[in-house]
């Protein structure tokens, strides 16, 4: 099967040596998928609903429009989303705020699917540092987060980044399972291929690269944690017919992530 976050998240960089998980390879064409994030920043946020097809199948994902779509936290905000075309669900006036723990309710044709997650303090991103090294006579180059680990174990992180504001994104997930509570030492490997693909990058000086550190849960973790495992390198660009384990109850695809954002940018010399 095919779904959306799939399609997303289908050019990876993996780097994650985290234990396997147990995946669903079984066809689950039809099943609702959901994409869901509250951060720490100025919203709107936003939901998407929309609903898989078959791994065989375009990239036609139809969108679920019209339903009830409500988030709520345990400190009393809540409210219910308004539809706003293809699929995506927007706030208003709640507020993402470290702490909170974010409870997503959503009823589509009877069922209901909720999903609950707690964003984590913000672990401040304090720069970007430059490496290089060689492979078969070419210059690779990777970038180390500059951040320290706090130094109660359990923290999780998810980094993407861009290549010169291009909309094609990389991801790796870092836990805190090793150099608890130390300065970061594990480093962003940036892409070095000279394929003839459509896709094939190549980072070299002048690239500027923007890097997103966001503070996840544990659920939202172990999510991007097996999607990673899936898509890495494999034929069709990393889709895969597999299906991450979701936070998200009642059979749904997807996930419901509530994190902290911080940005930064570097321009590769």
């Amino acid at each position: 099967m095919k779904n959306i976050f799939l399609i997303i998240l289908s050019f990876f960089l993996v780097i994650s040596c985290e234990k396997e998980i147990d995946l669903d390879l079984e066809d689950q064409s039809g099943n609702i998928v959901i994409e869901a994030n509250i951060t720490d920043q100025n919203g709107p946020y936003y939901v998407r609903i929309t609903k898989s097809v078959a791994f065989t199948q375009g990239n036609e994902y139809p969108p679920v429009e019209n339903y009830y779509v409500n988030l709520s936290d345990d400190f009393g905000q809540s409210e219910t989303l308004d539809y706003v075309g293809d699929g995506y669900y927007k706030t208003n006036f709640i507020e993402g705020i470290s702490g909170h723990t974010y409870t997503l309710k959503i009823i589509v044709e009877g069922k209901e699917y909720i999903a609950q997650s707690k964003m984590p303090e913000a672990v401040p991103f304090d720069g970007l540092e430059q490496d290089s090294f060689m492979v078969g006579g070419e210059t690779s180059y990777t970038l180390l987060p500059l951040f320290t680990d706090p130094q109660a174990l359990g923290n999780r992180y998810l980094f993407s980044y861009t290549i010169n504001n291009k909309s094609k994104k990389y991801f790796s997930e870092f836990s805190d399972n090793v150099n608890n509570g130390l300065l970061n030492q594990r480093p962003l490997i940036l892409p070095n291929d000279n394929g003839d693909n459509p896709g094939d990058v190549k980072v070299v000086p002048g690239d500027t690269i923007h890097v997103e550190m966001q503070c996840i849960d544990l659920n939202v973790y172990t999510f991007y944690s097996a999607l990673l495992q899936l898509s890495g390198g494999g034929p069709g660009g990393g889709i895969t017919p597999a299906n991450p384990p979701s936070n998200i109850s009642n059979g749904a695809l997807g996930y419901f992530s509530a994190h902290t954002v911080s940005r930064k940018y570097i321009v590769i010399q």
